[in-house]
């Protein structure tokens, strides 16, 4: 007999947990394991404003999933599509073939991409922080416009160029303002003709206050932490355009600027849209199970999926955090073997620890198990859990070699030209305009696909 063949979409935190729990629960002849991504690394997300900032090496943040997978066989490409009806999985390979991908289980761990909204020029002129080619293009960007500032005669230009603006101040955007500002502010010493208080670092949110998910308190230190280093905060607010050389507030404000970051959320990977089932604001419904009701093959977690928040009662769904994420990845794994072995499903129910946000230097806000902590104390929270949270001791080590090393010896605030010449629209570095339609799921239009085992 055949052995099943278990196919889990998405190496991020829900698919790489899963994955190492199925080879530590089902032998090598009791199922096939493949994992459908376009990297070969499982990216540490919480700590990508660090790259950009210079105080992490890229590669300290992806863990190497060859390293954890020793059994499972990677695919490298995007899953695209999903025909439920006749269990396969469409994907397209990292050199453009289409394959039509069988499967007796799909763990479905897509992941999310930046939410994005129908502003004119948010599309063409946004820059942002959600993959790790993103963040090396973005500390580039900064890094350039502190280049062209320091030679330019035009004293319009050199303000344009020195005005960075970030929209979203959840935790991607307060964190990636907090960190660049430091690399702005310390790169600065480098540029004798440039005056430091020419760089102005802007923060804006519609919500009417930062960090919400931390309450008021915790919220109002980390404002007050940044307005002290000069950031500027303009919040009830949003961006109503942008152009290349500005961007103007729904509050009739224009900035001229060279540099907008969108960090204004997240959505589901649009492979949800494919599968024709229930979604829930743009996430597909799951059970506290992690099944898709109606789909007996389909189970899905992480940022596509709208889990019941069973520890608030369950009318609520998770948080599309790296900590529901990491840790529903692992009832994946034992629902996924249950499934195999004719057992009851268990439901996925986890209390949250707490939230974290680093804001760089000593400046940090922490909330861990309900205590309200700021400054070093926090800080030391804040980097701690990260450590353990990170999968394998190489990549923790790392880490931690890294931040000693920016502690002591600084950046050198070099451009490394990696992602030079290419085009830097958000959805040029997170492929979302490669999906298929239902349409084309439901007739079997897949270009050129070949089916494969």
């Amino acid at each position: 007999m055949a052995r099943p063949k278990i196919v889990v979409v998405g190496g991020g935190f829900a698919g790489a947990e899963c994955l190492h729990r199925l080879e530590r629960r089902l032998g090598p002849a009791e199922a096939d394991l493949l994992l459908v991504t376009p990297t070969d690394y499982q990216l540490y997300l919480p700590l990508l404003p660090h790259v950009a900032a210079g105080v992490l090496t890229p590669q300290s943040v992806a863990v190497s999933l060859r390293r954890r997978l020793r059994r499972t066989r990677l695919l490298p490409g995007a899953a695209i599509g999903v025909d439920v009806h006749a269990k396969v999985c469409v994907v397209r390979k990292t050199t453009g073939e289409v394959l039509d991908v069988p499967y007796d289980q799909l763990v479905l761990t897509a992941g999310s991409t930046t939410r994005t909204f129908d502003i004119p020029g948010l599309s063409q002129y946004a820059l942002g922080m959600k993959t790790l080619a993103q963040a090396a293009y973005l500390r580039d960007h900064v890094i350039a416009q502190l280049d062209l500032a320091a030679v330019t005669q035009d004293a319009a230009e050199r303000d344009a160029r020195l005005r960075f603006v970030v929209v979203g101040g959840g935790y991607a955007g307060t964190e990636t303002a907090a960190c660049l500002q430091r690399l702005t502010t310390a790169a600065a010493r480098r540029y004798p003709r440039l005056d430091p208080a020419l760089i102005e670092w802007h923060l804006i949110d519609v919500a009417p206050k930062l960090l919400p998910e931390l309450g008021e308190k915790l919220g109002a230190k980390a404002m007050m932490m940044l307005r002290r280093r000069g950031v500027e905060f303009s919040l009830g607010t949003s961006v109503s355009s942008v152009e290349a050389t500005c961007v103007t507030l729904t509050d009739g404000r224009v900035l001229p600027t060279h540099t907008l970051i969108w960090t204004a959320g997240v959505k589901a990977s649009p492979l949800v849209d494919t599968l024709s089932t229930e979604t829930l604001r743009g996430r597909l419904v799951a059970t506290p199970e992690l099944t898709v009701p109606g789909i007996d093959s389909v189970l899905a977690a992480g940022d596509a999926a709208a889990v019941p928040d069973l520890a608030k009662g369950g009318d609520a769904v998770t948080p599309p955090t790296a900590q529901h994420a990491q840790r529903q990845g692992k009832v994946l794994a034992d629902n996924v073997v249950a499934r195999l072995h004719g057992r009851p499903l268990k439901p996925y129910y986890h209390r949250d620890l707490g939230l974290v946000v680093d804001l760089g230097g000593k400046d940090a806000v922490s909330k861990p198990l309900g205590v309200e902590l700021s400054g070093v104390p926090a800080q030391a929270v804040a980097r701690g859990y990260h450590v353990l949270s990170l999968p394998t001791v190489t990549a923790r080590t790392r880490v931690l070699v890294n931040w000693a090393l920016n502690a002591t010896a600084g950046d050198d605030f070099v451009r490394t030209g990696f992602q030079a010449g290419r085009p830097a629209r958000l959805q040029d570095f997170e492929q979302t305009e490669a999906y298929l339609s239902t349409d084309q799921i439901a007739h079997h239009e897949r270009p050129q696909a070949r089916r494969t085992g």
